[in-house]
């Protein structure tokens, strides 16, 4: 496994889950439901950050690998997913939805690796429609778990 900055920013962004999800585990008497939301935002748009930037680093510096490329894709569904399921734990998003869109993560994920075991992992290569998705979920995401108006606008 090949271990540079961008790896290590994926790895980040792996490591940062738990932030994002343990913030809402705290007391209330030790952080208000207000102080839980603009935290967990934080977090998510730093690890979305470290999406964006890894990728950008690694192109840059010419530090691509397999391992990257694997490991990237599974951060951002883990990232995804767990604040799905902290966004229907604290009903900010509608079952459905939530099961329709880890269904469709954990979908891609699965054809993904299929695809490669046979040789043909190319043809589920990320396009501009996988980059869209992943950008309207970046942003998305955290503006449920901020759960507060915004420059005057209210959910």
């Amino acid at each position: 496994m090949p271990l540079n900055i961008p790896i290590l920013l994926t790895w980040l962004r792996v490591a940062m889950i738990p932030l994002v999800v343990g913030v809402y585990y705290l007391p209330e008497a030790w952080l208000p439901m207000h102080t839980k939301n603009v935290t967990a935002a934080s977090f998510f748009v730093i690890a979305a950050v470290t999406d964006w930037l890894d990728g950008f680093l690694a192109r840059r510096w010419n530090q691509t690998s397999a391992f990257g490329a694997f490991l990237d894709p599974v951060a951002d569904k883990l990232m995804v997913t767990a604040a799905l399921l902290s966004l229907l734990a604290l009903g900010r998003v509608a079952d459905l939805i939530a099961l329709v869109i880890i269904g469709r993560e954990i979908t891609i994920s699965a054809l993904r690796e299929w695809m490669a075991q046979i040789g043909a992992s190319k043809s589920v290569a990320v396009n501009f429609l996988g980059k869209l998705k992943t950008t309207v979920q970046m942003i998305a995401i955290p503006l449920l778990l901020f759960n507060d108006a915004l420059f005057g606008v209210d959910a």
